[in-house]
């Protein structure tokens, strides 16, 4: 696609170019970048569009006040981030975002100076701006540490734990992106005027010369001014209600228009000059200056560009699934975090609102909150994307599995995301809950082991996680292990009827399903006679093993475990170490070689121009170079 020419944006390849431009061009830079934006998102790359186009105008402000890398800006999430990407040096490459070896859709250390600190999950960003101030403090430096964090990452409790220990003496500016969700629910019209004056110029140079020319009267200025600056803020405590920020000690400014360019930079210099911890309270538009997405702003929150899902895939699925199953049990509730529309409950929610609950960006809570649900006899049942699901481990261990409620957990998103790159990757789920006691885990891969997975966990009395990918089932997987379409059992399923015939078995589970598959046709045509075992039930690993010994060869043969996970602790290990555990009995397991290859000890970052598989080592390609040199050793 050829690029297109820009009056004021082709000009900028650093911050320091955007400070040579006039002011009075900003207003035309912001939307030269929202047509740059719009143009590449959706034509391009893909990714996320309307939080972006809402913070244009803040981005550049950012970058005009602040100098950037010496000052350190910190973007929550970092989903937002792109036009900060665009200002530091990285247009050029803009068409390479979210590709394999190209931009981090979120911001990266390793990408450039200007990102300070890595994201991709969110809540986190003030804990760490706090961080940088107080590491600034104890070096001396005068740095500046900005976090722009929206209002639902306000919904997260790192925030409230982070603003607890702000100090009010750092160079500590945090700016409250609010783009969807109301905070300020009781803000009347004298609340309103006062944000109004508080906000503009007449206000900022009033208060200054005030201060100054009481602060410096002989005597009583210094205590005539406090008593003025006390007075007025117990007149505004008054009239509507102390402010949460002010009450923690940091000085407040907004709320204002946070795609006003001008009344955005006049707030970023009075912050600067104030010289403590200050709030910044903007309200933006998501999707702002392009019609369709302020009109639709969750639809055009993330953007994908030729490969749009058609039809179901699992989130949907288990929605329609488990609503089904609420209409028969009165006890199901579905929790979300933040997610229900990622996580297909947007019908529950619709048809059983009062059995749906959205916890907002609270893991660890949501994990608790379903563990009270199970013991007072209610069925909850928490959707929850893999990576997200990270940060509640210790609520699963200590308040769900060590009293053996049955909390169903939903892992959406689980395996490598080939998109949005090592924060999202969910490939950590099957290692750290096989180590839970009464961790029951399923791994369906078609909608109708699905299902049953899901009435399998309904009926339980353990809790129990249940895994599946992002995207829609694979037909050939269908064919290879269901060719009846018989759904009524979830556990071991083989694509052979002959064990013995088989010289080599992989083993896997989850979507890298259909990399085993083209891996033992491969290897047919190359004489090696290979079977592939399905597994979707991992968890309990005894169990397991018990299924699968009977699909093993006898004699001599190649076992290959092929795991979309972290190899560590994986299923693999676990599956291998009680199938070793049988050795003693079971002819089966004599003579034989165990490979495992699963994702080492390393974080999945995408080379350029490989598939995610190819970079961690685990597609077909690699298992057929793996068995052929087995046998090219001289193995059977």
């Amino acid at each position: 696609m050829k690029n297109k020419s820009y009056k004021y944006l082709d000009k900028i390849n650093s911050p320091e170019d955007l400070k040579k431009l006039p002011v009075e061009a900003m207003p035309e830079l912001a939307r030269e970048i929202r047509h740059f934006l719009i143009d590449k998102v959706t034509g391009v790359c893909g990714g996320h569009l309307a939080s972006n186009l809402g913070v244009v105008e803040l981005s550049i402000a950012l970058h005009r006040v602040f100098n950037s890398p010496k000052d350190h800006i910190i973007w929550d999430v970092g989903h937002q981030s792109y036009v900060h990407k665009i200002l530091t040096g990285r247009r050029e490459a803009f068409d390479t975002l979210r590709k394999p070896g190209g931009l981090s859709g979120f911001t990266k250390r390793s990408e450039s100076e200007h990102d300070p600190f890595g994201a991709g999950h969110s809540s986190t960003s003030i804990s760490a701006a706090l961080g940088f101030a107080q590491s600034d403090r104890l070096s001396g430096k005068d740095n500046f540490t900005i976090a722009v964090i929206g209002d639902g990452a306000f919904t997260g409790g790192m925030v409230h734990e982070a603003l607890n220990n702000c100090d009010k003496n750092l160079k500590l500016i945090i700016i409250l992106n609010e783009n969807e969700m109301s905070i300020s629910k009781n803000i009347g019209g004298f609340a309103k005027y006062i944000a109004k004056i508080r906000s503009s110029s007449k206000y900022m140079a009033t208060k200054k010369k005030t201060q100054s020319l009481v602060g410096n009267l002989p005597l009583v200025g210094k205590p005539l001014y406090n008593l003025m600056r006390d007075t007025k803020q117990t007149f505004k405590n008054i009239m509507y209600a102390s402010n949460y920020f002010e009450e923690m000690g940091l000085f407040y400014l907004g709320p204002a228009d946070g795609n006003d360019y001008f009344t955005i930079e006049r707030l970023l210099r009075e912050a600067a000059e104030k010289g403590e911890s200050v709030v910044i309270h903007l309200k933006t538009k998501k999707g702002c200056g392009y019609p369709p997405a302020e009109k639709q702003p969750n639809t055009y929150h993330s953007v994908s560009v030729g490969e749009r899902l058609k039809g179901q895939n699992f989130s949907s699925r288990f929605g329609c699934i488990l609503l089904d199953l609420a209409h028969k049990n009165e006890k199901i509730c579905a929790i979300t975090a933040a997610m229900s529309e990622g996580t297909g409950l947007l019908p529950f929610e619709r048809i059983y609102p009062q059995r749906f609950f959205d916890v907002g960006i609270a893991e660890e809570h949501a994990l608790t909150f379903c563990a009270g649900l199970a013991a007072n006899g209610h069925k909850p049942f928490f959707a929850v994307y893999s990576s997200f699901l990270q940060r509640g481990y210790d609520s699963i261990i200590h308040d769900i599995a060590l009293q053996k409620l049955p909390v169903v957990i939903c892992v959406d998103r689980a395996g490598l995301n080939k998109y949005d790159g090592a924060t999202h990757h969910g490939i950590f789920d099957v290692s750290f809950l096989s180590h839970i006691p009464d961790m029951q885990i399923f791994a369906p891969i078609t909608f109708g082991s699905l299902e049953t997975a899901i009435k399998r966990a309904s009926q339980s009395d353990l809790p129990c996680a249940i895994r599946y990918p992002n995207g829609t089932e694979d037909p050939r997987i269908v064919r290879q292990f269901y060719p009846d379409r018989d759904y009524t059992e979830i556990g071991v399923r083989s694509n052979f009827a002959d064990p013995d015939k088989n010289q080599c078995v992989i083993i896997t589970y989850g979507q890298i399903a259909a990399e085993a598959l083209e891996a033992a046709d491969s290897l047919k045509s190359k004489g090696i006679r290979c079977g592939v075992i399905l597994l979707e039930l991992l968890k309990p690993y005894d169990k397991t093993a018990e299924l699968v010994l009977p699909l093993l060869p006898s004699g001599e043969g190649l076992v290959l475990f092929l795991e979309e996970g972290i190899r560590d602790g994986g299923a693999g290990m676990l599956l291998f170490d009680r199938l070793t555990q049988r050795s003693i009995e079971s002819e089966k397991m004599k003579n034989k070689t165990y490979v495992i290859m699963a994702i080492d000890d390393h974080f999945a970052i995408q080379d350029k121009n490989e598939s995610i598989y190819k970079t961690c080592g685990i597609s077909s390609e690699d298992v057929v170079a793996r068995v052929l040199r087995h046998f090219e050793a001289g193995g059977y």
